[in-house]
């Protein structure tokens, strides 16, 4: 049986959509150049919570973006904050929340240990919350709504935004 072209094309747009939809396929692969405007400097970080996305401002009209997890309904947060610290392989205090809900959790993890949430490195924001940009020991948790507040970067993304930035660089969160 002789498939027609168009018929080819439109199997494999409904694959692509379908795989767009579920998440399968990103539509900015990480640490992409991507058209953006938003009207703030260059080297300000946005991260927009719906999209899973953070983007790190270049210009313009142009920013890398880097998919994300963001917090789970009831842990999301917006406004405007900068980078307090940068720290690589940080040792992780679990806040009083999350050891509410996982008491088993010792006080303190190492830096590096593989189960340290923090990952490669952290970018902690001022703001008084405890939140900070950060790698995880979940890279399957990235797209998805997962945190209590922390916006949770794969370790290789959350590298090359330390690289890129400086205590004191702003930071928007917005829904």
């Amino acid at each position: 049986m002789r498939i027609g072209n168009l018929a080819i094309c439109r199997t494999v747009f409904a694959v692509i959509w379908a795989a767009l939809l579920v998440g399968a396929v990103a539509p900015a692969a990480a640490g992409t150049t991507v058209p953006f405007e938003a009207g703030v400097s260059p080297g300000t970080i946005v991260i927009k919570t719906r999209e899973r996305g953070l983007y790190y401002v270049l210009g313009e009209r142009n920013a890398v973006r880097y998919p994300v997890a963001v917090g789970r309904a009831g842990r999301q947060w917006a406004g405007q904050v900068y980078v307090n610290g940068k720290h690589v392989r940080p040792a992780w205090s679990p806040p009083w929340e999350v050891r509410r809900d996982n008491p088993r959790l010792p006080h303190v993890i190492p830096g590096g240990a593989p189960n340290n949430p923090m990952g490669a490195a952290a970018l902690t924001l001022s703001g008084g919350g405890e939140y900070a940009i950060h790698g995880t020991n979940r890279p399957g948790s990235i797209g998805s709504f997962a945190s209590y507040g922390c916006i949770r970067m794969h370790n290789k993304d959350i590298l090359d935004l330390f690289s890129r930035v400086n205590v004191g660089t702003p930071v928007i969160v917005t829904y």
